[in-house]
């Protein structure tokens, strides 16, 4: 029977390539990183990468790290990230406390910064029992606006100015409130206000003593003016206990000469006596 000789049915590992050795149709050699198949059988030195006629590349040697291709060279540190510029992988080093992960100023990379807001949270407390409470230095010209909301228990609170530190109860606040009320058997809308009270209302509600809930939203307008913008307070109040609910809005002002004195913080009380539990919340807003 007549000898067919098949050459070689697979690729034949040789090793590093040396050339000094003869090779085969689809041995196999590695050099620089690489590695080589030979198409053309020789027993002459055909150094791969130069002698195309006798030797194909097989796979390429990557850069060992040097362009960003190995991960485990890239990322150095607990909380790196990896991520892609124009030319490969690269490594975005963690931000520090409290900063968020944004996109830079030309869109073309992640980095770390803190978020500019125009609507800012400044404080907020809770307080479980008491007369009285102020809530004071946070009234900057970092913000033209603020926002107070307060949730009130067992109590129809009230607000005063407050200059300095010291509460402001001269008899020169001047307020109206656009209030409507609803019972189990009727409903009425009116106003109520009063000028020169020592007190602005933040709910229409005279009370009756029995169990109340309050809401209000209060708005301030450049409290630290000291250029002649009046003081003032915009509010938006709900209160409701066994017999009605009220819904109202209202407007008071400081009348006199405290137009020009900065306003240090606000007062809050109740009508009279204490209040079970309230929680507030104050927000800047710029503009």
């Amino acid at each position: 029977m007549a000898t067919i000789n098949l050459g070689a049915i697979k690729f034949n590992w040789k090793g590093a390539y040396n050339s000094s050795t003869s090779y085969a149709v689809d041995d196999v050699v590695s050099s620089g990183g690489n590695s080589y198949v030979c198409i053309q059988a020789h027993s002459t030195a055909q150094a791969v990468g130069n002698a195309t006629a006798y030797w194909n590349i097989m796979s390429s040697a990557g850069t060992n790290g040097t362009n960003g291709t190995d991960v485990g060279t890239t990322l150095t540190t607990q909380g790196d990230i990896l991520y892609r510029d124009g030319s490969g992988l690269q490594r975005l080093p963690k931000g520090t406390a409290n900063q968020v992960l944004k996109m830079n100023s030309g869109a073309t990379a992640p980095e770390y910064g803190t978020l500019s807001s125009d609507y800012v949270k400044l404080a907020n407390g809770n307080v479980t029992s008491g007369g009285s409470f102020n809530i004071d230095g946070y009234f900057t010209n970092t913000y033209n606006v603020f926002k107070l909301y307060i949730d009130g228990q067992e109590a129809w609170l009230k607000a005063r100015f407050r200059f300095g530190g010291s509460t402001f109860t001269s008899s020169n606040y001047v307020w109206v409130v656009d209030y409507s009320q609803r019972n189990s058997s009727s409903n009425s809308r009116g106003d109520s206000g009063g000028w020169n009270a020592d007190y602005m209302p933040l709910a229409y509600w005279s009370g009756d003593g029995s169990r109340e809930h309050h809401h209000s939203e209060i708005t301030l307008f450049r409290p630290w003016d000291t250029g002649g913008y009046a003081k003032n307070i915009h509010t938006l109040g709900w209160d409701y206990n066994s017999n009605e609910t009220h819904v109202s809005q209202s407007n008071g002002f400081l009348d006199g000469n405290n137009y020009e004195t900065a306003m240090s913080g606000i007062h809050i009380f109740p009508t009279s006596g204490n209040f079970g539990d309230c929680t507030w919340v104050l927000y800047g807003l710029k503009g």
